[in-house]
């Protein structure tokens, strides 16, 4: 079965075309995105290459929250937390349509669990026989974290209730708890959008910025840095004065194969699981459940699509290898779920989607996982195969801090290209955030405005997929028709068209996973996959060979790393590897 095409893409040719540029990133995760958008917006010559799809790495992995991190303290990280729970706020403002308040619920079942060994685990973090925090230590906590927002009006403070009334908001929760403590942090419903918004702001800046997906960099030598079509095979060089690597768990790897072996990393996996469960989902009451089990693990119950995804697990690993959600992992979350809802029934057959990835940590030894910094740190050196170019490294880094990383590293890039920084990203809307109404008349005015040809209903419902963005697909479909599509009526024929258009899809897999939430809420079946291959080969001018190849290779993926055999109709087993 073979995924290639004879041609290079029109994205790639503008590379071969123009092999060279003031700055290469390698390495298309949101935080490689973001460092191309902050460059390209400051009119730098810049080209990203990611060798699979775009944030389809450890960022399409995340746990769909923009968070300030609030354990973080416990490893006394205050300037990761006050940066975090600021880009947290302003990220709720610039991209409001895929970040919002998140209520979140922490269960707790003793008041004083937790006081003598919180400051060992501060002063040591050796995590030593794990312990439950207590309400006294969460309150001091809530309090902490409440206290590094400057902005007060994005999040309301935190609130704490006894028993009686915990049980009566929440009252499949288990009656042995003490007390609830209640806080926001920010919800991220769809991560692989959100980072695509920052991709395409980044193109908007100019023929300037290129960006190509399914390029891989597999050397370096004295002319610049050897890249690889994956699609097509083909190999070319691009020369430039600065690359950056944003490779995530796998910037060893990529520096070993630009001929710079270091040892920055050592990440850990962390899986999830989604269940269709509507007990569970209405329990939750529109809220995550986020709390620390017996374990000293730090877990989370989160409604999210009309779903309930469960997650997550601290476990080393090994990025060389596939990283997949285990059976027993599987066992420990219902575990986690029972212990806080013990009445509600889970089971395997309620999993529509798994998915696991490799956190970008740096090397910690003998340091325990759950305290490994979240904070990110720049690496810098000169390439020995290329003395005139400067390598940086980024080692670490978040969701939540994105915008924030990038406009750091994007400054020690500015530097060293002796460049200025004309635009500032503080505050500066991402993609359909920018006029993305906040009220709900400001909304019915969007929609009375957009709504000419598909109907109100239909403009509101892109308008919340796509923020203010979906203007120009409203304009397409007015134009080209909205024929729904047989196994997914929240999807027409046209709108897969126009994203494959405009959103840089290869694969079939790019659709089903990052541009459209089908995978995720467990929507797919095999008349579905098929129908979404023929309208997307109609764009990408595949054949019957090649549509067959790309079906097989969508449920081959769906299987193997998403335990998900639409062949057989049932989620599998996961593979023994871990």
């Amino acid at each position: 079965m073979s995924l290639k095409s004879s041609a290079p893409r029109p994205t790639v040719q503008s590379v071969i075309d123009r092999p060279q540029a003031s700055v290469l990133i390698v390495g298309g995760g949101i935080n490689g995105i973001a460092t191309f958008r902050d460059l390209a917006l400051q009119g730098v010559d810049v080209t990203l290459v990611e060798r699979n799809d775009w944030a389809s790495g450890a960022s399409a992995a995340s746990s769909h929250m923009i968070h300030g991190g609030i354990r973080y303290l416990e490893n006394g990280e205050f300037r990761l937390v006050q940066e975090s729970v600021q880009e947290r706020n302003g990220l709720i403002k610039i991209a409001p349509h895929y970040v919002k308040p998140l209520e979140t619920t922490v269960p707790i079942f003793s008041t004083f669990s937790g006081i003598l060994s919180a400051p060992l685990r501060f002063l040591t973090h050796k995590q030593g026989k794990p312990q439950e925090r207590g309400a006294l230590l969460i309150k001091v906590g809530l309090t902490a974290y409440d206290s590094f927002s400057r902005d007060g009006g994005s999040v309301p403070r935190h609130r704490f209730h006894g028993r009686k009334k915990s049980l009566a908001d929440l009252p499949k929760m288990n009656p042995g708890l003490k007390y609830t403590a209640t806080y926001y942090d920010a919800s991220m419903h769809d991560p692989e959008r959100l980072a695509l918004d920052v991709l395409m702001d980044g193109l908007a800046a100019g023929p300037h910025a290129r960006a190509v997906n399914y390029v891989e960099a597999v050397g370096m030598g004295a002319d610049g840095v050897e890249l690889r079509d994956t699609v097509t095979g083909q190999t070319f060089t691009v020369a430039s004065d600065v690359v950056v690597n944003t490779s995530g768990p796998w910037t060893d790897l990529t520096n070993a194969g630009l001929g710079e072996p270091t040892t920055y990393m050592g990440g850990t996996k962390g899986s999830h699981i989604v269940l269709d469960n509507p007990e569970l989902y209405a329990a939750t009451k529109g809220r995550e459940i986020f709390f620390e089990h017996e374990d000293g693990r730090i877990v989370l119950i989160y409604p999210l699509k009309g779903k309930v995804m469960v997650g997550t697990t601290d476990i080393e690993a090994d990025p060389s290898t596939p990283s997949v959600c285990t059976e027993e992992e599987v066992d420990y979350f219902f575990d986690l779920v029972k212990h806080v809802f013990p009445t509600i029934a889970t089971s395997r057959e309620q999993i529509v989607y798994r998915f696991s990835g490799i956190r970008p940590l740096p090397k910690h030894d003998d340091e325990a996982p759950g305290f490994v910094s979240r904070d990110y740190r720049i690496e810098r050196r000169t390439a020995a195969a290329r003395p005139s170019t400067t390598v940086f490294s980024l080692v670490g880094g978040k969701w939540t801090t994105f915008r924030a990383l990038a406009e750091h590293l994007a400054g020690d890039v500015l530097q060293v290209i002796g460049a200025p920084r004309p635009v500032e990203t503080l505050g500066l809307a991402i993609g359909g955030g920018a006029g993305f109404p906040r009220t709900d008349s400001a909304t019915r005015t969007w929609v009375a405005a957009h709504e000419d040809g598909v109907g109100v209903q239909r403009a509101e419902q892109l308008l919340h997929r796509y923020g203010t963005k979906a203007a120009a697909l409203l304009e397409h479909l007015a134009e080209h028709g909205d024929d729904r599509l047989q196994g997914a009526a929240d999807y027409s024929v046209q709108e897969l068209e126009y994203l494959v258009e405009q959103e840089q899809v290869v694969h079939l897999s790019d659709v089903l996973h990052r541009r459209t939430s089908l995978a995720f809420t467990g929507s797919l079946t095999a008349a579905l996959v098929d129908e979404l291959a023929r309208v997307v080969g109609g764009v990408l001018g595949w054949d019957d060979a090649e549509r067959t190849a790309q079906i097989e290779s969508a449920l081959d993926r769906l299987r193997d790393a998403h335990q998900v055999d639409l062949r057989l109709g049932t989620s599998q087993e996961a593979p023994a590897f871990s």
